[in-house]
């Protein structure tokens, strides 16, 4: 249910860094997702996976401006010797852009069948695009849509969540606290976070990350900065709220209307 981000992640100190991706590891947040956009992340990845590969969902994404059949596989190969694995378990195209989508599922396809992914998504794909590429590569192909999801950005909920649920596409909540804006311990919904944290001897974060990943194919891939916080995101997984403290985040958070376009970071 909750996984490990790593945006961000290759701007600290590496052993820290290193340390909080090993310490999820252990318990049992086997899920890393990383991206070629993310700088020296995979580099960081790979120091942190070494000796326990196979421990380890690994997912990896395609700039969208790589995303030609040959570009990305070139990109692919190009993860797969930063982190120092032969195989990704999972390869997202990062976002929708001009090269058609046939050609970067002939590559994934491609790269199936050589052993280098294992299966392939999506990520910040709407509703138009979700269509359009089901269309493209049939039906059970897209494993996931990645997406931004928080307590304070709920659009996902109106349109993308129940297309995925129909279609048996797993959704993956990234930057699930927020980019930079978790509620403050002041405010209304920071209070009503903390009560119901403080019901279960749990903490705000862990309390956010349960109420996102409440639907059953929904998961959240929060950051850890340091061995500490992994361990607190992974406690998150043992946390279930019940109908009346998920009816309370709702009102505390409301999803509001519809937007025009999906949000994205």
């Amino acid at each position: 249910m909750i996984g490990q981000g790593t945006w961000y992640i290759d701007r600290g100190d590496r052993k820290r860094a290193v340390a909080a991706l090993a310490r999820g590891l252990d318990l049992g947040m086997t899920h890393i997702d990383t991206a070629e956009m993310y700088g020296d992340a995979e580099l960081v990845i790979a120091d942190a996976i070494a000796g326990r590969r196979d421990e380890v969902f690994l997912v990896s994404k395609v700039l969208p401006s790589n995303a030609s059949r040959r570009g990305t596989i070139t990109a692919c190969e190009r993860s797969l010797k930063r982190m120092k694995t032969d195989r990704l378990d999972c390869y997202l195209l990062h976002w929708r852009g001009s090269v058609p989508l046939q050609e970067t599922v002939a590559a994934f396809d491609e790269l199936i069948a050589a052993g280098k992914i294992r299966c392939w998504g999506v990520s910040n794909f709407d509703t138009d695009d979700l269509n359009e590429m089901l269309a493209v590569a049939g039906k059970g192909r897209i494993a996931c849509n990645q997406v931004l999801y928080h307590l304070q950005e709920r659009a996902i909920e109106h349109a993308v969540i129940p297309w995925c649920e129909k279609h048996g596409v797993a959704v993956v909540a990234y930057s699930p606290f927020g980019h930079n804006e978790f509620p403050s311990p002041r405010s209304k919904g920071g209070e009503a976070l903390q009560d119901i944290a403080d019901a279960h001897k749990a903490t705000a974060r862990q309390v956010a990350l349960s109420f996102l990943a409440r639907g059953p194919n929904v998961f959240a891939i929060p950051k850890a900065s340091s061995a500490e916080h992994a361990a607190e995101n992974a406690a998150a997984g043992n946390l279930t709220l019940s109908d009346s403290e998920i009816a309370a985040l709702d009102k505390a958070f409301p999803r509001g209307p519809k937007p025009r376009g999906l949000p994205m970071l």
